[in-house]
């Protein structure tokens, strides 16, 4: 049943995660998309947009929209609930994601804690992180690679203007922030009106 995978998955997710919010969108994205099948390219992109405008960690946001998202998919409840039934089953399905995500890390963490307290000025414990170090920005490169698709960014053969400005976009965000410290308030906005202005009223 879809609400029991949910608690699996995420809370192997949880537990193995490590990074943050945005090392676990590669992770998410192999178990919810390539495996499971729960979501499509397309809309865990959108979820990962949404994630990022609503306050709260990435990581934990997604979890929230995926759950939602793969319980309103589901082909099962679909068919044999009510509208407003399959939605109080996609609140459920939100709420167990979040939870499921969550519990695991949090009971390690305590464990952690007292003991980073007590050796935290050992040789062992200083080789650890310097091996994890590099480890996560190898996670964090992988997340953005998994976003980087041709439904991100449109098919040059196929839509060849599309994807330049889908280019352009990505390369006046990625510099503004980089170099010109612009706010990423401010930068989800005017790329929202661009999308309504290039993708709705002109229809590119």
């Amino acid at each position: 049943m879809i609400f029991f995978k949910l608690f699996l998955v995420f809370s192997y997710i949880g537990l193995f995660n490590f990074g943050g919010g945005y090392a676990m969108l590669s992770f998410i994205q192999q178990e919810v998309v390539v495996k499971n099948q729960w979501v499509s390219d397309q809309e865990f992109t959108d979820i990962v947009a949404i994630s990022n405008m609503t306050p709260g960690p990435i990581g934990i946001n997604c979890a929230t929209y995926v759950g939602y998202t793969s319980v309103m998919n589901d082909e099962a409840l679909k068919s044999n609930l009510s509208p407003a039934a399959l939605q109080c089953c996609g609140m459920l399905g939100s709420v167990l994601a979040t939870v499921s995500v969550l519990w695991l890390p949090f009971i390690l963490m305590l464990f952690i804690s007292k003991l980073l307290l007590r050796y935290r000025n050992s040789w062992q414990v200083n080789a650890i992180f310097s091996g994890l170090r590099p480890a996560i920005i190898g996670l964090l490169a992988a997340a953005v690679l998994v976003l980087m698709t041709p439904s991100n960014f449109s098919n040059p053969r196929t839509d060849f203007i599309p994807f330049i400005l889908s280019i352009a976009i990505f390369l006046s965000t990625f510099f503004g922030c980089r170099r010109f410290r612009w706010n990423p308030i401010t930068v989800i906005l005017c790329c929202a009106i661009a999308g309504i202005v290039f993708y709705g009223f002109i229809g590119l």
